[in-house]
């Protein structure tokens, strides 16, 4: 006789992604993004939110705005040094934050506006490799200090918390962007801690992810080749630095980079017309380090730029939507439909088609 077994369960499908991008880069309020994130509240735990913000800063647009989190007050007082050794410290200040019941145990937040000097004896790093690599040195050899955002006027909001807590708690409605990114975490393999929260960023490159990298590894030590450490314990941190490696520092055009990191199928490539295959094969084999293995749906925030895609089979959900100068991009309808309630097309993209919305020709966003 068989015997009745429940098995235990896991949510294979957690975490939820959304981003509205105003392609006439007109700044609206975060309160708008805090309530489609909201509506997938059920897809998070609690270990993890957290929000990107483009157009944020037009008074500093050519400045760094590099947001902090410290542990301890040794840590910010060994980075202070550092920062005044590196770059023109032109305004610092704490991070806006309201008391919040739901969040507790908040490290130090901190913010600091710069510019990086020219290395004479290295011309060949421009101000954005300085950058990065202070971004790297601070993140790999400051014992409890963290940046989690390091871009022009842009900023990232993370904690532990459920992503409208985490609005809340920075005071998001009070700001106002072009584009915002949003991320309900809900960890399976890793723990749930600030510097752990969705996005990860670099520059000006935010990365918010539903899914599993099961190529972490190997993509972490491939990224170590030029320079960008993986510190944060999450494996959502390769992508945002593959995308500055592949688009910033390699020049690829955005749809060849996406091929690299999501590439067809080999049985794929083989049907393809003779010089789009070359094309592939050649990527292939240059990227291989870079590519994404595993179930992932991500939305990417850049300057001017918001883009969505998945993996090649498409394992984890995204829809896309437009109404009006806005897309949006979400882990789900509903969450689009709650601050876009009739919008003008709805669609779901292809695994491995990137969706991308940039800001209309003469649109200046500072």
């Amino acid at each position: 006789m068989a015997t009745n077994r429940t098995l235990p369960f896991k949510d294979m499908g957690g975490c939820s992604i959304s981003g509205v991008m105003d392609e006439s880069g007109r700044r609206f309020s975060g309160e708008e993004i805090i309530r489609s994130i909201r509506n997938m509240h059920e897809r998070s735990n609690g270990l993890g939110g957290g929000f990107a913000a483009y157009g944020i800063f037009p008074e500093r647009a050519d400045q760094y705005c590099m947001q902090l989190m410290f542990d301890t007050p040794e840590a910010k007082r060994e980075t202070e040094a550092l920062l005044d050794e590196r770059c023109n410290v032109h305004y610092a200040e704490d991070i806006p934050t309201r008391p919040h019941e739901a969040i507790t145990d908040e490290p130090l937040l901190h913010r600091y506006f710069v510019s990086v000097e020219p290395d004479k004896s290295r011309p060949h790093l421009d101000e954005n490799d300085l950058m990065v690599e202070l971004h790297m040195e601070i993140n790999t050899t400051i014992q409890d200090a963290f940046v989690f955002s390091a871009g022009k006027n842009m900023g990232c909001f993370k904690g532990v918390g459920f992503p409208e807590d985490i609005g809340e708690y920075f005071r998001l409605e009070e700001y106002e962007a072009y584009t915002w990114i949003a991320h309900g975490r809900f960890p399976t393999n890793t723990t749930g801690w600030w510097g752990g929260a969705h996005p990860f960023s670099i520059l000006d490159w935010a990365i918010v992810h539903n899914g599993e990298i099961s190529s972490y590894g190997i993509n972490k030590r491939y990224l170590r080749n030029f320079g960008y450490e993986c510190t944060l314990q999450t494996d959502t941190e390769v992508i945002a630095y593959l995308f500055d490696l592949l688009i910033r520092k390699h020049g690829l055009p955005l749809e060849v980079a996406c091929q690299a990191m999501a590439p067809p199928f080999w049985e794929d490539i083989e049907r393809m017309p003779e010089r789009e295959q070359a094309q592939a094969k050649a990527i292939r084999a240059v990227y291989g380090g870079a590519l994404l293995n595993g179930p992932f749906a991500v939305v990417v925030g850049s300057t001017g730029r918001m883009i969505g895609f998945s993996d090649r089979t498409k394992l984890r959900p995204q829809v896309c939507a437009r109404g009006g100068d806005r897309l949006y991009i979400a882990s789900e309808e509903a969450a689009i439909r709650t601050i876009c309630p009739d919008p003008d097309v709805v669609w779901h993209p292809d695994g491995g088609e990137p969706v991308v919305g940039e800001l209309q020709a003469g649109v200046q966003v500072a």
